[in-house]
């Protein structure tokens, strides 16, 4: 997949494309190559994931007459990392992303979190190119579109009290969650956290903030559990 070939998938016609060439561009390229003057995705991160969360919160907001509590959740079943990410691989984002050596090599929860940082700079790019229309059209094609799978499937539910009801029926136990490590600047973290039932570990769950992380490592022990069942 090449950039063209993106720009024609989804029928784009950019107007900056040192501006979409950026979106791609992971720091580790960036300080392995000593490039300088350049600049890496994060500042179209920023922007891309505050303009993904208002479209999402606006298209549910206007088309769902549910509480303040339901469509929140529904919001962070759409735009949670391993959604997004799975967006970016359909479009063929991996052949795209400009990454160190020791990145390019890497897989699992790490090229995810690699992914949906640049679905997330891509959204950055396109609202400053194309405008919030243009955004607003792209996110509906390519992520609203899986509201209903998500309901469906029950993706939507919180996995942390889905986790809570479950250990507190079978061993009468509610989970914890500790901090496992923080890694990464400031304005870029992630957070390892686990979650225990009594002394016994359940899971990690990693993500970009505390209550992600906790979210994930929920999720990831609610997938052991059953696989157990």
């Amino acid at each position: 997949m090449t950039l063209d070939e993106l720009f024609t998938k989804t029928d784009l016609q950019p107007k900056d494309r040192e501006l979409f060439e950026r979106a791609f561009v992971h720091r580790s390229f960036l300080n392995e190559s000593k490039q300088s003057g350049s600049e890496s995705n994060e500042r179209l991160e920023f922007l891309g994931d505050a303009v993904m969360e208002l479209i999402v919160t606006e298209h549910l907001y206007l088309n769902y007459n549910e509480p303040e509590g339901v469509l929140t959740n529904w919001r962070a079943a759409l735009v949670k990392g391993e959604m997004i990410a799975k967006v970016a691989e359909s479009l063929g984002f991996n052949d795209l992303l400009q990454l160190s050596k020791g990145e390019q090599s890497g897989s699992g929860k790490a090229r995810s979190l690699i992914l949906a940082n640049s679905f997330e700079a891509f959204l950055g790019a396109l609202y400053l190119d194309q405008g919030y229309r243009v955004v607003d059209k792209f996110l509906h094609e390519h992520l609203i579109s899986s509201l209903g799978e998500i309901l469906e499937q029950n993706l939507h539910i919180d996995p942390k009290s889905q986790l809570q009801e479950l250990l507190q029926s079978q061993l009468g136990l509610t989970p914890t969650y500790t901090v496992l490590s923080e890694e990464g600047p400031d304005h870029d973290k992630i957070f390892t956290v686990e979650v225990k039932a009594g002394s016994k570990r359940l899971a990690t769950g990693e993500d970009r903030s505390k209550q992600k992380a906790e979210a994930a490592a929920a999720r990831n022990a609610l997938t052991t559990q059953e696989s157990k069942s």
